[in-house]
Order: C-alpha cells, then sequence, then structure tokens
C-alpha cells in the first residue's frame, strides 16, 4: 500500500521547507534509509531520509520549491500503483512528462514570480531568474550591483549580482548558462521576494513579453542609459575591483557550506567559476592531492566611513532608506511595542577588572577590551540564570540550550548584530579575535545572514563613546539586552573612607513576559560579582 511522506518539522521555528534537491526521480527504486531529498529550512539545510521501501510514484514539491509542513512531499508505493486517490484525483505524470513539468515550473519558481499574465509562455531555453530568499526574515532583497550587463554570456557559477538583504550583502550566482537577456530589477532597485530578478537564454531571444519587475522602475530607454554608463563604470574600474578580490576567499554559499561539512581548507581550491570563484562542483571534485599552499593572509581592509552629510542653511534633504535601516525600524517598533520592557540598573566597581585586564594584556600576543571581559562574564552568568537565556513563544517559554551572545555592532546604515555561537565555552583571547573579526567584516558588509542568527542574549555598549547609562530596546526573540555605560572615575566610600573608584553602570532590558523582577536583579547581582571579582569566574 502506498505510503505518503509529508513535509517534516526539522526545526522548532519550521513552518515550510524548500526542496534544495531531490536524490530520487519518479520511478526510481527507494530503499529505508535512502536519501530522497535535501530540505532546505529557516536554518539549515538538511537530508531527509526515507523510512519506507517501495518505488517513487509521486512528487509533490518540485526542486526547488517550497511547501508548508505536514503537506504531501512524495508518495511511496509499488511500481504501477494507483494513487491517484491520495493526490487529489490526479494520476501521477510519468517520467518524462514530470521531468518537463518541473522544468516549466522551475522556470516561474513555483508560480510566484512577477510575470503578470499567466498565458504567457516562457521561449525554449530561456531561464526566469526570480529575488532569492537569502534569510529567513527577507521580503525584499535590493541590488547593490550587477555584475553581468544585458548581453553578456553567464556561464554557472558565475556571479549575477550582489543581493542586499535585511541582514546582509551576499554574492548571487548563476546556475544556467546563457546569456542575460534582461535586467527584471535595476542596480540600486528593489523588488520583493520571487519576483523576476533577471532572464537567461539564447542569445537574440526575445524575452519582452515574458514579465516585468515589480519595483518601480524607469523607461526602458532610461535603463538602457544607465546600464551603458554603468558598464563604462565598470570597465575604468576592473583594475581596481581585481585588486580588491584578494581581500577574502571567492566562494558560493552553497560551496562554503559543503566545505565546512567536509572538512575541506577552501584555500587549497582553484575555483573554476568566474575570476577564480569556488563554486558547488568545485568541492564536489576536490581531490587532496590538488590541493594548493596556502595563501598568506591579507591585510584587513578599511572599516567603511559613514557617509558625511552636508548642512546647507534653509535646503532640506533627503537620504533614501537601506534594506537594514527599514528592517531595523520594523524589528525594533514591533519588539518595543510587543514586549513588556522593564529595565533594571546597577553599578559595578570596576577597580579589579582593570587591574585583571592590565595582567593580561601583558602576556605575550595578547590583547582583549573591557567589552571582551564583559561578554565572558555575562555568559557565565547565563549558564546561572537560564530563565533569562529564554524566549517567549506565544503558549510557552523556550529555555536556550546553548548560550550565543549577539554584540550589537554600529555600521553606516544602522546596526547589525554578529552572534557569539557557545560563548560560555570561549575563553577571552577568542571572544576577543571573534568580535574584532566579525565587526570589522559587518562594517564592510560582508558578514553572512548566519552569522547574525540563533542569538539568545545581547549586549549594546555605547561606553566607548563616553555614554555613562542607557537603555536598548530588546532584540527578540531574545527576552532581554544588557546595555553598557563607560568606566567613570568617581568618588566612593570604602571602609568608611572616601576614595576614587572606577565606576561602570549596566542596564539590562527584560521581556517581562519571560523575566521576572527579581530574576533580572539575581542575574545582575551574579554579574557583578564576576565583575568586581575576576578570579570568580574560575569557580
Amino acid at each position: 500500500m502506498a505510503e505518503v511522506i509529508t513535509m517534516p518539522r526539522l526545526s522548532d521555528t519550521m513552518t515550510e521547507g524548500k526542496v534544495a534537491k531531490w536524490h530520487k526521480k519518479v520511478g526510481d527504486k527507494v530503499k529505508e534509509g535512502d536519501i530522497l531529498a535535501e530540505i532546505e529550512t529557516d536554518k539549515a539545510v538538511q537530508d531527509f531520509e526515507s523510512e519506507v521501501e517501495g518505488t517513487l510514484l509521486y512528487v509533490g514539491v518540485e526542486e526547488g520549491g517550497a511547501a508548508a509542513v505536514d503537506s504531501v512531499l512524495s508518495i511511496i508505493g509499488n511500481e504501477g500503483e494507483d494513487i491517484s486517490g491520495l493526490t487529489g484525483g490526479e494520476a501521477p505524470a510519468s517520467n518524462d512528462s514530470e521531468e518537463k513539468k518541473s522544468e516549466e515550473d522551475h522556470k516561474t519558481e513555483n508560480n510566484a514570480t512577477s510575470i503578470e499574465q499567466a498565458d504567457t509562455e516562457v521561449p525554449a531555453g530561456v531561464e526566469v531568474i526570480t529575488m532569492p530568499r537569502l534569510s529567513d526574515t527577507m521580503t525584499e532583497g535590493k541590488v547593490a550591483k550587477w555584475h553581468k550587463n544585458v548581453g553578456d554570456t553567464v556561464k554557472e557559477g558565475d556571479l549575477l549580482a550582489e543581493i542586499e538583504t535585511d541582514k546582509a550583502v551576499q554574492d548571487f550566482e548563476s546556475e544556467f548558462n546563457g546569456v542575460l537577456l534582461k535586467q527584471g530589477v535595476e542596480e540600486g532597485g528593489a523588488a520583493p521576494v520571487d519576483s523576476v530578478l533577471a532572464i537567461i537564454g539564447p542569445e537574440g531571444t526575445d524575452v519582452s513579453a515574458v514579465g516585468a519587475p515589480k519595483a518601480a522602475g524607469s523607461s526602458s530607454e532610461k535603463q538602457t542609459e544607465q546600464k551603458a554608463e554603468h558598464k563604462k563604470e565598470e570597465e575604468k574600474a576592473a583594475p581596481a575591483a581585481d585588486a580588491s578580490s584578494t581581500d577574502r576567499v571567492a566562494i558560493s554559499p552553497l560551496a562554503k557550506k559543503m566545505a565546512q561539512d567536509k572538512g575541506v581548507d577552501i584555500n587549497s581550491i582553484q575555483g573554476s567559476g568566474e575570476n577564480g570563484r569556488i563554486v558547488k562542483k568545485d568541492i564536489e571534485n576536490y581531490q587532496p592531492s590538488a590541493a594548493k599552499p596556502a595563501a598568506s593572509a591579507p591585510a584587513a581592509s578599511p572599516a567603511a566611513a559613514q557617509v558625511a552629510l552636508s548642512f546647507v542653511q534653509g535646503e532640506d534633504t533627503e537620504t533614501q532608506n537601506s534594506q537594514v535601516r527599514n528592517v531595523i525600524a520594523k524589528r525594533l517598533s514591533e519588539s518595543k511595542f510587543s514586549a513588556p520592557h522593564y529595565y533594571l540598573m546597577v553599578e559595578i566597581n570596576m577597580d579589579k577588572a582593570i587591574e585583571a585586564r592590565k595582567e593580561i594584556n601583558s602576556l605575550p600576543d595578547t590583547k582583549i577590551s573591557f567589552n571582551d571581559m564583559i561578554i565572558k562574564a555575562t555568559a557565565v552568568a547565563l549558564r546561572k540564570h537560564p530563565q533569562v537565556n529564554s524566549s517567549w513563544a506565544g503558549d510557552k517559554i523556550i529555555h536556550r540550550g546553548n548560550i550565543n551572545i549577539g554584540v550589537a555592532v554600529a555600521i553606516p546604515d544602522g546596526l547589525v548584530v554578529p552572534v557569539l555561537k557557545n560563548t560560555d565555552q570561549m575563553n577571552y583571547t577568542q571572544i576577543s579575535a571573534a568580535v574584532k573579526d566579525m565587526a570589522g567584516r559587518a562594517k564592510n558588509k560582508a558578514l553572512k545572514a548566519n552569522e547574525m542568527e540563533g542569538s539568545t542574549f545581547s549586549i549594546s555598549n555605547l561606553g566607548m563613546f563616553g555614554i555613562e547609562t542607557f537603555t536598548s530596546i530588546i532584540n527578540q526573540p531574545n527576552a532581554a539586552i544588557l546595555s553598557v555605560g563607560a568606566i567613570i572615575e568617581k568618588p566612593v566610600v570604602k571602609n568608611g573612607q572616601i576614595v576614587v573608584g572606577n565606576i561602570m553602570k549596566l542596564s539590562l532590558a527584560c521581556d517581562h513576559r519571560v523575566v521576572d523582577g527579581a530574576t533580572g536583579a539575581q542575574f545582575l547581582q551574579t554579574l557583578k560579582t564576576y565583575l568586581e571579582s575576576p578570579l570568580t569566574l574560575l569557580l
């Protein structure tokens, strides 16, 4: 009897899954334990194994398509078995027709593109590329830069464009060969996820009727002029671009994940993509004997400077919001008005912490900041107060099993929160190196989306700007955020005498649905103990 396989729930926050790749086709034999497909969740791409044996009779979600959890993913049964009753009265398609249907559906990305007329047929050999969903919260993408212009030849693995999401700027590579026939979004323009981004096909193919961009754009003549000007600018700037390409290893996100899973050193691989970019097939075909010596580490690129605004008396000016700024506005507004915030403040005597830092920094090749010490102390304090390391989930509270601290970093467009995974297991030097690395890449918009996901607690530090005390808005789904002020010399009473002390103020913003006042106060007392007596961190 045929078995209906449904879309599995592979993470606690997953509501739908995307089939990244099918490992079996309709008509293939399936054994228990065989990998049916690779399912992309809101957190990762995972292999999905079959728990039954038989023949794959039906595929409910095409490759590249998405479906809700518990919807029909596939049907496995005996060869030739009638499953029309399980598929809503439709008999399963044959291999040929199924593949043809899959190809046609893939061209329109599950009918979610901005092709406005259903009767429009996509010419043979033409591929419609849609705006990808590059993060779990992304609803639209902005084309920061086109690497290919209309009329350029495109190969699989070539960089098409740089897409700015709500979290970072990511490279987007082509999965097809052909000629770029159309750009659905002009450089600097934005479009919703799944709308037409580009069209690739044989040279000379008429695709004028295939689709129209949803993003507001100018006339075709203006776009053509802009593209021509952009091409000239690119040609002039080509030497500079080549020089900057050595700042980091050019590798696609999928290839990077595969390299991490296989333990492959990406510095030892010669990429076959555009400008030596490492693509999926390079990882698949990698042989250790073909490894090349790792290149010396390049110098860190300078941090991006904020665009200077000039003041002109009597003249109002406007700055178009970036994707990052729009999402900051949306998420912080949601947090402030949905989570009942309250604030707890405490003063910390940092005299012993200052002495401890001097001793640590006197060691060879060691340099840590007060911020590194605060991060470490916070992570250890969260171990003793797991309620603060929790999240509100409507009808339940989720107590997080890992301590992942998000560190707010200012960038020209606003701020981002890169995440230190398993912070409680890191030492001072590891924390220092990780924060410097991610803060530097954040300012250059080089952080990946997965480096800004999964935080369980957040820290915002304005002490370096001389701010004594402030309060922050909780970075949901966290239940709390710690605000760190400057260390100020003040008169304090010590052993009945007034002496000069080094005082730092901390402010803890808590979500009252998760963290009660007493719980937050106890957490701050533990954190105070760790910072005022750094040796207690060793206990």
